[in-house]
């Protein structure tokens, strides 16, 4: 995974399924479905019509926390949040065909989570932001250039998406120091134009790809 990956989110103008319309019609080829607190048979009938739309466009559906839901309506992968299903349960009920990514804070996650098959790692949170609960501890900057140094040294080579508060102006930068790219929600939604700033990140994204 590398690139722009769209985290949905719902606000008082945008429904889940508008903003993954949104990021699609900007662009954004990897959209991940997060509904939390919702019952489990809401997520699996949005994140049907998600994958029908994203099916339009030839892009990539993630299901946040939900491995079931994404072996049901056949997603791309699922996401796995450190209070989640363990990695190793999620590939048994899996198998090889789907891709399955983790969260981590800290390079000690990073390390446990690639030792239990993970394909991807989302790392942060880079900043506060209000769209997660229980937020762990801010890493910064200097966090990923901590962490991501390691990850070298030791030679772990897994994707790493950095997430939470990140705006384009951060993105330079975050991406100066390794990841393979970045995470957006709000900030896109926040816009005056989304669609336009889904574009706009996409273009600075893969303008400091290495």
């Amino acid at each position: 995974m590398k690139g722009l990956l769209f985290i949905t989110h719902q606000t008082e103008k945008y429904s889940y399924l508008d903003s993954v319309d949104i990021a699609l019609e900007g662009g954004c080829r990897q959209i991940q479905l997060r509904m939390k607190d919702v019952l489990v048979s809401e997520v699996r009938k949005t994140g049907r019509q998600a994958l029908d739309l994203c099916y339009k466009y030839g892009a990539k559906l993630y299901i946040d926390d939900y491995t079931e839901v994404c072996k049901d309506i056949r997603a791309t992968g699922v996401h796995l949040g450190k209070l989640d299903m363990p990695p190793l349960d999620a590939r048994r009920i899996l198998g090889s065909d789907f891709i399955i990514g983790g969260t981590a804070n800290t390079y000690e996650d990073i390390y446990r989570l690639n030792n239990e098959g993970i394909d991807y790692i989302g790392l942060g949170p880079f900043r506060f932001t209000t769209t997660k609960k229980n937020l762990s501890p801010i890493l910064g900057l200097s966090g990923y250039k901590d962490i991501m140094q390691k990850c070298r040294e030791n030679g772990i080579n897994l994707p790493v998406i950095a997430i939470g508060g990140i705006t384009t102006n951060d993105i330079p930068e975050l991406m100066a120091t390794g990841v393979s790219g970045i995470a957006l929600s709000s900030s896109i939604l926040r816009a005056k134009d989304p669609v336009s700033e889904t574009k706009k990140n996409i273009e600075t994204i893969n303008k400091y790809q290495k």
